[in-house]
């Protein structure tokens, strides 16, 4: 009998190792590029789904053999850290679902819980577990669930601090501290009732426009399957290498499951009708949950390429690969956030209330003259584009100066409008990517970009590395960046408030999708984007963003204050227009801000 134990010990072991091995080559896999890893993919996770049933089926023989508990808790992990990059790479929301049902499957048997061991290896195990499952959490919006992680992980590191008197645990404290500062300004968190970020059928899909973006057709039309998502700012708020506007933007172009998994709570598995006592030797994991918390009807979310810090030509590299395998008639959207200049921190010095505007109107006028004059190469303002246009303001990506490596210049981005693209430049040089509009290589790009300057009632709010972009988070959560703005307090309001507020919203946005699909000058660039839901809400949550800032900033002087897009948008739906005006002036009105405006035509 002690023979076929080691066997089985030996024959485990072997299994380990080689699913280890194969796990190393998919680990840094890049999260763009259709082939790349697919198929090395397949090979890991076969190796280890036969492991895992191995250790399943010989479960007494291997604890005989000094099988540990957190071995098993190591195995489960890497199958979850599998799925997750699984996801990153295909963004299929079953992938998601899968790791988060064995991270919390680890959770649950406590695995690494209590087995005092007093051993450092292990407990760096059990942080990058908390890590990884915060991440997946926090991604599928399992609030409850990371808050109980936080704790969990504060609790861990503090233990590890105490035990291991001679290591080092300050990068475990700054990780605890990204993630309670993600969740301080996270409105997941701080929001009592929040609409989710996704798109969601109930909220964003309005009755009275559907039957004319059914019936909208274009000459031509196009599918988004592609977006690359980049964020880079010093000292932004993020955790892990998820920056808070890039999880935003990741938010906003996949669709919320139509089902309840949000709210769902899984009941306890049972054997023969008893519980499952998780602090036994239980290796059941059910893999068949995935099922039933994702949603079969919903179209396929587009793949999304999330750039952590990446560098110039890393970024280059990026898109040249996308644009390399986009599909036919397929579009893809690039997301650049990013300052200007090395280490600039955008602020704004308006103070937007009372006489505050009458005193700065001056100051800014003056100084839109300089910034114009000082960023608008001569030629451009001529009309004619020289070459130096497409090299003078850049966005800054890189830790130091090292002479314009890190620069992304706007001619950069020249050579990728050969195919179709949306791009949404979000930074304080963001008007010098105007000249691409024109320059265009094989497609017209579509453009959104955003202001230079943000521009809030409380100064304070306009500190992006605190708050994030204010752009972005008008485009991602319309609502909750506009009671930024004006200084509301959603998370001290009723909810009534909050739900009659997104109707509003919702009124507005469903009669400007109706005006686009009845317009008749709405330029082609656009037209061919509109039947898709995720591009048509950005382009309207555009249209919002723009009439709320040019009610808001001072008449004159406004340019640095308003984003722009190109090719322009239907003048029915100008921040001037009547029906623009009356919803931006009926939502301030319903929240009692309405101070803070100046309306032209009310």
């Amino acid at each position: 009998m002690a023979e076929e134990d080691e066997v089985v010990s030996k024959t485990f072991r072997a299994l380990v190792e080689n699913a280890d091995r194969k796990f190393a080559r998919v680990r840094d896999f890049p999260s763009y590029g259709r082939a790349q890893g697919q198929h090395y993919f397949q090979k890991v996770f076969k190796a280890y789904m036969r492991l895992w049933k191995y250790q399943q089926e010989h479960r007494t023989e291997l604890v005989k053999a000094g099988l540990n508990r957190w071995e098993i808790g190591e195995i489960a992990g890497r199958i979850g850290q599998l799925y997750f990059g699984q996801y990153m790479r295909t963004s299929e929301a079953r992938f998601l679902v899968e790791a988060y049902i064995f991270y919390e499957a680890i959770l649950k048997r406590k695995y690494f819980e209590g087995c005092k061991v007093r051993d450092l290896g292990v407990r760096f195990k059990e942080l990058r577990f908390y890590a990884r499952f915060l991440l997946v959490s926090l991604i599928l919006n399992r609030t409850e669930m990371v808050k109980v992680i936080v704790e969990k992980l504060r609790a861990l590191v503090d233990d590890c601090k105490a035990n291991f008197r001679e290591t080092n645990f300050k990068e475990w404290k700054l990780v605890v501290q990204e993630i309670v500062r993600f969740m301080n300004v996270d409105t997941t968190f701080t929001i009592t009732g929040a609409r989710p970020f996704r798109y969601c059928a109930m909220f964003d899909c309005h009755p009275s426009s559907v039957p004319y973006v059914a019936r909208f057709h274009a000459k031509k039309v196009l599918k988004f399957r592609e977006a690359i998502l980049m964020s880079y700012h010093r000292n932004e708020v993020k955790f892990a290498e998820l920056t808070l506007d890039a999880y935003r933007m990741l938010q906003c172009l996949e669709w919320e499951p139509s089902g309840s998994f949000y709210q769902k709570h899984q009941a306890e598995p049972k054997e023969n009708g008893v519980a499952v006592d998780y602090s036994g030797a239980s290796g059941l994991i059910d893999m068949n949950l995935a099922a039933e918390m994702t949603d079969p009807s919903l179209p396929p979310n587009p793949r999304k390429a999330i750039l952590y810090r990446p560098s110039v030509t890393h970024l280059i590299a990026a898109m040249a690969t996308i644009c390399e395998e986009l599909p036919p008639e397929s579009i893809i959207l690039v997301y650049l956030s990013a300052s200007g200049k090395p280490g600039h921190v955008t602020a704004s010095p308006v103070e937007n209330s009372g006489g505050s505007r009458r005193t700065t109107k001056s100051k800014l006028a003056s100084h839109n003259s300089l910034e114009l004059n000082k960023s608008t190469p001569e030629s451009h303002i001529n009309g004619k584009k020289g070459s130096s246009d497409f090299y003078e303001d850049y966005l800054w990506l890189g830790p130091k100066a090292n002479r314009g490596s890190s620069n992304l210049y706007p001619g950069d981005i020249i050579p990728f409008t050969r195919r179709p693209l949306f791009l949404i430049i979000d930074s304080d040089s963001s008007h010098a990517f105007k000249v691409l509009h024109g320059a265009e290589r094989g497609e017209k790009a579509a453009l959104l970009l955003s202001p230079l300057r943000p521009m809030f009632k409380d100064p304070s709010s306009a500190d992006i590395i605190q708050n994030g972009s204010q752009f972005s988070f008008f485009l991602t959560s319309p609502l909750q960046a506009f009671c930024q703005m004006v200084g509301f307090s959603l998370s001290d309001s009723d909810v009534e408030v909050l739900t009659s507020a997104e109707n509003i919203l919702s009124t507005a946005f469903s009669k400007w999708e109706v005006i686009l699909c009845k317009s008749p000058s709405l330029d082609l660039v656009w037209a061919q984007v509109l039947s898709d839901p995720f591009l048509r809400r950005l382009i309207v949550r555009f249209i919002f963003c723009r009439a709320v800032l040019s009610a808001f900033c001072p008449p004159e002087g406004s340019d640095q204050y308003l984003p722009v897009c190109l090719p322009q948008l239907p003048n029915s739906l100008s921040p001037k227009s009547n029906v623009v005006q009356s919803a931006v002036s009926h939502l301030a009105d319903h929240l009692k801000v309405a101070d803070c405006f100046h309306f032209d035509n009310m």
